[in-house]
């Protein structure tokens, strides 16, 4: 059985408890990322950028740096908060890279691309905070090693100014790690960094976030929708990179493409926040659901569809778990498995430290537990009094395969009967009047008056009996039924009856129960025509109507037919009840008709 969840009193406890302990932290963390902002604002200013650019820059980290704190206090187990916040205080610190002391040049020029590879491992994170999949962990990985290790081996080789350092300006920047002075190479391992970052990492980021939205389920697809607002920011930081190392050479005077790729990055962080926070916002839903549940009947039907929009997940599936069977059954009564792995995901519902309930959703819920917690507590009196309807269900279904496995006994025994008879008594009987009869023959004009007249009367009255057994037989279970179909057996039963019938029966081969039952529903309406309607013609229709088989019997007679008091047609509806059909009988003045329908599918 899947591990249960716990109620949310005792999760929000919990969860504001560790919101209290982080407060004053992110109090501290977003005081030094302002003042760190404007340090970098300040450098930026004096020694590079124009104002609008430096202003640019220090939003788009401090976008950063609040989505990541709200993240974090209000999802404290989930490392997206984190990540989030540790990119933009990445970004700051970045700007202190064009500081003219040699140290923080050295540090930050360093550390300078390393807030891209964040925002790389922050959108592969998204919405649970890990990084899933193989390709999606080897891209985290070559994009830290490659914004680590090429600027560290510029750092070793840039000791003069000519040529500069790309988007570095004409400042006198000194690497304290330099070993031998290159500036050629300096700038070459700049552009191989920006292909084999921006032209080839980056690549690989947009297919690995079209493969997640392609094999996405809608419902996951709707969560991931701000991973299309990070391939365009990607994708414009891409193209303005690769535009200022190979075309521009470092120089700010393309300002278009600068413009649209600051406007995606400050947008995203808050796209993320929102989408991983969604939770909170659609707690609404709950509200409806607990409104929903008041007004509606808690039927298993009623209930599921119910929690489906609260957690906006078409596909959700409920299941009741019945103590006395050990089993989880569906809202219909059927017993279930609960499903391990692949895109669903199951939360077992406890009362009383007793199953209550299972809910399959959408793996993407997995990432809103307060909201699933929620809607199971919201649903949890009406899932006792769901349950009890999915119980009784479930003992009508038992009764119903109990009934129908009495009416397949019973076909099997008549069948079993029939060929008895035919096969042994009627035999023997033909047989033996077939012997007297060649006595008789044989005796000739010397037999005995009186022996010859026996003789004939015992063969007269065999030959009866065999009739009468016949007869019975076919009344059991006809021969010409199971061997040609229904047809063939209506046809025949027809031609014996009395009474004018108008036959239209469908030739479809069907499996032997409903063939069976549409024969004796037929047989036994046609004979109460017979014998009680006084009528002068009948007509039996049997059609496919869709997944159903329906028998169609009127007459015009003088009408009174009716079901109870253990009549023919009471056993004939709760045969047909038992393959989960039904029987109607419209009986008046003037004529009957008796209309069955039996589920037919195959």
């Amino acid at each position: 059985m899947p591990p249960s969840v716990a109620y949310p009193s005792d999760a929000l406890g919990s969860l504001d408890a560790r919101q209290r302990r982080l407060r004053p932290v992110a109090v501290v963390l977003g005081a030094a990322a302002v003042a760190l902002g404007i340090a970098a604002y300040h450098v930026q200013v004096s020694n590079f950028s124009p104002h609008s650019w430096a202003a640019a820059s220090v939003a788009v980290g401090w976008a950063f740096v609040l989505a990541g704190l709200v993240a974090w206090l209000r999802r404290p187990a989930n490392r997206l908060g984190p990540l989030m916040l540790a990119t933009g205080t990445a970004y700051l610190a970045r700007q202190l890279r064009y500081s003219e002391d040699a140290l923080l040049f050295t540090v930050f020029f360093l550390l300078g691309d390393l807030p891209f590879a964040l925002v790389g491992h922050t959108i592969l994170a998204y919405p649970s905070g890990r990084v899933v999949g193989r390709w999606s962990r080897r891209l985290v990985v070559a994009g830290y090693a490659t914004v680590v290790a090429f600027p560290l081996a510029v750092l070793l080789v840039h000791g003069t100014q000519d040529p500069p350092l790309l988007s570095m300006g004409k400042l006198p920047h000194r690497s304290l790690l330099l070993v031998a002075d290159h500036a050629h190479t300096a700038k070459a391992l700049q552009k191989t960094e920006t292909a084999i970052f921006y032209g080839v990492l980056t690549s690989l980021f947009l297919v690995v976030i079209g493969g997640r939205l392609l094999r996405a389920t809608p419902r996951a697809r709707r969560m991931l929708a701000p991973l299309l607002l990070a391939a365009v920011a990607l994708a414009l930081r891409a193209a303005f990179e690769c535009f200022r190392t190979f075309v521009n050479e470092g120089n700010l005077s393309y300002p278009y493409l600068f413009w649209w790729q600051i406007a995606a990055f400050i947008a995203l962080p808050l796209a993320l926040l929102a989408g991983m926070l969604r939770s909170r916002l659609a707690r609404g839903s709950v509200s409806e659901l607990v409104v929903a549940l008041d007004r509606t009947p808690a039927t298993p039907q009623s209930l599921r569809d119910a929690l489906a929009r609260a957690l906006a997940d078409p596909s959700l599936e409920l299941y009741f778990w019945l103590p006395e069977r050990g089993e989880f059954v569906d809202a219909s009564g059927e017993v279930v498995s609960l499903p391990s792995g692949g895109s669903r995901a199951v939360t077992t519902l406890e009362h009383d430290n007793e199953p209550l309930a299972a809910l399959v959703y959408d793996q993407s819920l997995l990432e809103e537990p307060e909201l699933v917690d929620a809607a199971g507590a919201a649903a949890r009196l009406a899932l006792e009094n769901a349950r009890l309807h999915a119980q009784t269900r479930a003992q009508l279904l038992q009764v119903r395969e109990s009934r129908r496995r009495i009416a397949s006994a019973a076909d099997d025994e008549r069948r079993r009967i029939e060929r008895n008879l035919h096969d042994g008594a009627q035999n023997r009987l033909l047989a033996l009047a077939l012997a007297l009869s060649a006595a008789q023959r044989r005796l000739g004009a010397e037999a005995d008056p009186e022996v010859d007249r026996l003789l004939a009367a015992s063969v007269e009255e065999l030959q009866s009996t065999v009739e009468e057994l016949r007869t019975l037989a076919r009344g059991l279970h006809p021969t010409v039924l199971t061997e040609y179909g229904l047809a063939a057996a209506l046809e025949a039963l027809t031609a014996r009856s009395p009474v004018p019938v108008q036959l239209d029966v469908i030739d479809d081969r069907l499996s032997a129960q409903v063939e069976g039952t549409a024969y004796f529903v037929a047989s036994e309406a046609l004979s109460n025509v017979v014998k009680h309607a006084e009528a002068a013609s009948a007509s039996i229709e049997v059609r496919r109507e869709g997944e159903w088989l329906v028998v169609d019997v009127g007459d015009d007679g003088r009408g009174g037919a009716r079901t109870g008091g253990g009549s023919g047609l009471q056993g004939i509806g709760d045969r047909v009840e038992a393959l989960g059909g039904r029987l109607e009988i419209d009986s008046r003045p003037g004529g009957t008709r008796v209309r069955a329908e039996i589920p037919c599918a195959s």
